[in-house]
């Protein structure tokens, strides 16, 4: 491999002819080789928009040149459109700041437009990072690197299935079931019903992110190193929010109190609180299905989901639930991501919270789990889940809990010896009224009819 010799404050140091990366990157690469984690695509994208913003806001209060202002937003529109990512190879397990994958963007932009210019007019730190610091540029691209996920993809994925939701409500308006509470017999429930539980839950899951989402639009750029804005001029935090909001397409305002901003993640553990309750929801979902498919023969088996791949390697004809276990294991590492971002928050000191990049990793991995997640499940479940309306049906006639329209007319007591006598014996609802002399035919048909307790 051929060597370029690059310096930084440090001394020289070699690195690999051909990438942009400089010197603060080629030390980070070599001294933290932890773990297959690298920093998300989307975080380095946010970044490059950062950059870009800052140069256009640069430019316009004064502070750099028009032509070193192009140069970078030159680069970053590479960047944006994926086409240097090769050049990003740092891990999360680094600087808590960020600061090396911030210099990894810096040095990246410097010398591309560089080499493509054949001359040395970029600098990393005094033009690319102008009016900034990672301990505000990287807190920024984290919540912008938050809100593209949310706003590009998983809130998509999301009302595609609550839309497919209200496709099986409508299917099954009529289709009266057997409900279920402590995992034994309840009253009736129509399978609409059962299923507007489902999207409901996720349409408020929904109302809640887009609510916290506005939290995350608050961004930290223009506090500098330490909240101040030292070495910023006046004006910088202001525009340059609305200067990256057009870059993104996404709302942005500057923080309030960029102190609170460089050393708090509320906003991301709060926002991360939501994703946990959708996880927590789709969990309940999952496992509901899959225990309505069991069976075929000796389950619940009141519904049936698409087949998608054989179930076992041993049994033959054997098809199980996969999406439905897939989604659950997604919402397992959601909740369990919700720790580690809790616990991240609480590590800030002083001016500077330096959990960051572990914190966004677990944030965007979340997301985009919980956007595939979500995009597979409702394409190879929800859209082929079919209704068994002979089981359901059976299995609602067989209810004892259909003895509860009976309590007004015959009391708790008289109510629960019917079921019990029907139990013990074998007998029907009705079988065990008539035998126990409560009730007439007649009245036992007027009283107990499912289609009037739902």
């Amino acid at each position: 491999m051929e060597y370029r010799l690059e310096h930084d404050s440090l001394g020289e140091v070699k690195v690999p002819k051909d990438r942009y990366w400089g010197a603060v990157t080629q030390r980070a690469y070599e001294h933290f080789q932890i773990g297959q984690e690298k920093m998300p695509r989307v975080l380095i994208r946010a970044l490059a928009a950062i950059k870009k913003a800052a140069a256009q806001c640069n430019e316009s209060l004064g502070v750099l040149d028009a032509e070193r202002a192009q140069r970078i937003e030159e680069v970053c529109d590479e960047i944006l459109d994926g086409k240097l990512d090769d050049h990003f190879p740092l891990p999360i397990w680094q600087t808590g700041s960020g600061t090396q994958t911030n210099m990894n963007m810096n040095e990246v932009i410097a010398n591309r437009s560089n080499q493509v210019y054949g001359d040395q007019l970029l600098h990393p730190n005094d033009h690319v990072n102008r009016s900034q610091s990672s301990n505000d540029a990287f807190p920024t691209a984290m919540h912008v690197a938050c809100l593209m996920t949310w706003h590009q993809g998983l809130r998509a994925s999301l009302v595609a299935m609550i839309d497919q939701l209200h496709v099986l409500e409508q299917a099954y308006q009529d289709q009266i079931k057997s409900g279920r509470t402590h995992l034994q017999d309840a009253t009736p429930i129509r399978f609409s019903q059962e299923v507007s539980g489902w999207s409901a839950s996720l349409s408020q899951d929904l109302e809640m992110l887009d609510q916290l989402s506005d939290f995350v639009s608050e961004i930290a750029l223009g506090g500098t190193a330490v909240g101040t804005g030292l070495n910023a001029p006046e004006g910088y935090d202001q525009k340059v929010a609305a200067l990256l909001s057009r870059v993104v397409d996404i709302p942005l305002r500057t923080a309030t109190n960029k102190f609170h901003s460089l050393s708090s993640k509320s906003e991301l553990v709060a926002f991360h609180g939501g994703l946990k309750a959708l996880a927590g929801d789709l969990m309940k979902m999952a496992n509901d299905i899959r225990w309505l498919a069991s069976g075929p023969r000796c389950g619940l088996g009141e519904i049936t989901i698409p087949a998608n791949e054989p179930g076992s390697s041993i049994m033959p004809g054997k098809v199980n639930p996969t999406q439905c276990e897939a989604l659950t294991m997604v919402a397992l590492q959601v909740m369990s991501n919700d720790l580690a971002v809790g616990m991240a928050h609480s590590q800030g000191n002083f001016q500077l919270n330096v959990f960051m990049p572990v914190t966004i990793y677990n944030v965007i991995q979340s997301m985009e789990l919980l956007q595939d997640g979500m995009l597979m499940f409702t394409k190879y479940c929800l859209k082929g889940l079919k209704v068994n309306e002979d089981q359901m049906q059976a299995n609602m006639d067989r209810s004892l809990m259909l003895v509860t329209a009976l309590s007004p007319r015959l009391g708790y007591e008289k109510a629960a010896q019917v079921a019990k006598h029907a139990y013990q014996t074998d007998l029907s609802l009705k079988e065990a009224c008539l035998d126990l002399g409560y009730l007439d035919a007649a009245t036992f048909d007027q009283l107990v009819d499912p289609s009037k307790m739902v």
